[in-house]
C-alpha cells in the first residue's frame, strides 16, 4: 500500500470531469436540482479563482520585472530575447483567434441561464485609452486586467529605477507573491471538486452535446499549436539562424517528449538547454535565454487562450467585436510575462482574459476538465519556442561579432 503510486492532480481532475458528465446525465430531467444544490459549490471555486487572479497577475509581473535587473549587463542579448518572445507570442494569439474563428461554427450554443455578460461596445481608441488607469485602486477592485498589467509595469519600472533604496519594497513584493502563490496552489488543489460540481450542472442543463464539443475545441487548439510550431519557428530558424527546420525539430525530440509528458517548462529546462547547445546555441546565451523563456515565453498558452475565449464566447452566444479581439491580443501578450510557472497558470490567465472582455469567468468550467490535455500541447510549444530563440539570438550575436572583427 505504501508503494502504491498516488494519483496526480491532473488524474483527479479528469476523473472529476468524467464523473461530472455521468452524474449530469442522470439529472437531465431535473437540471434545477443541480443548479440549486450542486452548482453553488462550483461557484465557490470560481469565486476563489476570481479572488486570486488580480494579486497573482500584479505581483508576478512586478517580480518578473525585478528579476530582469541584470538585463543591462547582457545588453543586446536581453532585448533581442524579449522582442523575439513578445513577437512570437503576439503571432501565437493571432493564430489562436484565427483558427478559432474559422471553426467556431462547429461550437455549440449553450444555455447561459444565470450567467451574466457585460457587452463591450467601445471602439479602438477607447480600448487604447482604457488601458491606462486614472486610479490606483479601482482596477484592482474591479479586476480591470489590462489596467492591472499597466500598474504592475509602472511599479516594476519604478523599483528598478530607484535601485538599492527600493530593496524593502522588493522584499515585500516577493514575499507577498510567494504567499499568494501558495494560496493559488491551495485553490487549484480543490479544482477536482469544483470541476465535478460545475460539470454536473453544465451537462444537466445543456445535455450531452457539451461532451462532443470538448473534442472539437481540443482539435482546434492543437491545430493552432502545430501551425505555430511548424510555420513560425521553422521560418525563424531557417531565415535568421540558417538552420534546416527538420534538423532543428529532430534535435528537439528528447525535450519535446519530456515537456509533453511533464507539462512543465521549468522541469524540461535542462533537456531544452542540452538540445539547444547541441544545435549551436552559445551556452552562455542559452543559460540566460532559456530560463527567461520559461517565465515569459508562453506561445502555447496564448494560442490556448485565443481558442478558449472564442469557444466560451460562442457557447454564450456572443460574437466578440474588433475592440474585444484587440483586448484579448493585448491582455494575452502582455500577461505572458507574468504567467506563473506552475500547473494551472493557463487557467488563471484565461480567467484574466475573460474578465478583460466581459465574458463570464464561469465559462472556464466548460473546458477546465480537459485542461491537462491542452497543457501537454502548450508546454511543448513553449519549450520549442525557447530553444528557437536561443538558436536565433546566438546566430545573430555570432554574425555581429564576425562583423566587428572584420571591421
Amino acid at each position: 500500500m505504501k508503494n502504491r503510486k498516488k494519483l496526480g492532480l491532473a488524474a483527479w481532475i479528469f476523473i472529476a470531469m468524467v464523473a461530472g458528465i455521468l452524474v449530469g446525465l442522470c439529472f437531465l430531467g431535473k437540471p434545477e436540482l443541480t443548479t440549486q444544490y450542486i452548482k453553488p459549490i462550483g461557484t465557490i471555486f470560481i469565486n476563489l479563482l476570481k479572488f486570486i487572479v488580480v494579486p497573482i497577475v500584479l505581483l508576478s509581473l512586478i517580480c518578473g520585472m525585478i528579476s530582469m535587473k541584470d538585463i543591462k549587463k547582457v545588453g543586446a542579448i536581453g532585448w533581442k530575447t524579449i522582442v523575439y518572445y513578445m513577437i512570437t507570442t503576439l503571432i501565437a494569439i493571432v493564430i489562436g483567434l484565427a483558427v478559432a474563428n474559422i471553426f467556431k461554427g462547429a461550437f455549440p450554443l449553450l444555455d447561459t441561464t444565470g450567467a451574466e455578460y457585460t457587452a463591450n461596445s467601445s471602439n479602438f481608441m477607447d480600448t487604447i485609452v482604457n488601458i491606462f488607469p486614472s486610479n490606483l485602486w479601482a482596477p484592482l477592485v474591479n479586476a480591470t486586467m489590462l489596467q492591472v498589467i499597466v500598474i504592475a509595469l509602472f511599479i516594476g519600472a519604478g523599483i528598478l529605477l530607484v535601485g538599492e533604496k527600493a530593496q524593502p519594497m522588493v522584499t515585500v513584493v516577493e514575499s507577498a507573491y510567494e504567499v499568494f502563490m501558495k494560496i493559488m496552489m491551495l485553490i487549484i488543489k480543490c479544482s477536482p471538486i469544483g470541476v465535478f460540481c460545475l460539470m454536473v450542472n453544465v451537462v444537466a442543463v445543456n445535455g450531452p452535446a457539451i461532451v462532443g464539443s470538448l473534442a472539437i475545441v481540443l482539435g482546434v487548439a492543437y491545430l493552432g499549436y502545430i501551425l505555430h510550431m511548424f510555420i513560425v519557428y521553422s521560418v525563424a530558424v531557417k531565415s535568421i539562424a540558417g538552420m534546416n527546420p527538420v534538423t532543428f525539430f529532430k534535435n528537439m525530440i528528447p525535450a519535446i517528449i519530456f515537456a509533453f509528458t511533464s507539462t512543465s517548462s521549468v522541469a524540461t529546462l535542462p533537456l531544452t538547454k542540452e538540445c539547444s547547445d547541441k544545435m549551436g546555441a552559445n551556452p552562455e546565451y542559452s543559460s540566460f535565454i532559456l530560463p527567461l523563456g520559461a517565465t515569459i515565453n508562453m506561445d502555447g498558452t496564448a494560442i490556448y487562450m485565443g481558442v478558449a475565449t472564442i469557444f466560451i464566447a460562442t457557447c454564450y452566444g456572443v460574437t466578440l467585436n474588433l475592440s474585444q479581439m484587440l483586448a484579448v491580443v493585448l491582455t494575452a501578450t502582455l500577461a505572458s510575462i507574468g504567467t506563473a510557472g506552475v500547473s494551472g497558470a493557463g487557467m488563471i490567465m484565461l480567467a484574466m482574459v475573460l474578465e478583460a472582455v466581459g465574458l463570464p469567468v464561469e465559462g472556464i468550467a466548460l473546458i477546465y476538465g480537459v485542461d491537462k490535455i491542452f497543457d501537454m500541447g502548450r508546454t511543448t510549444l513553449n519549450i520549442v519556442g525557447d530553444a528557437s530563440c536561443a538558436v536565433v539570438v546566438s546566430k545573430i550575436e555570432e554574425k555581429r561579432s564576425a562583423r566587428k572583427k572584420a571591421a
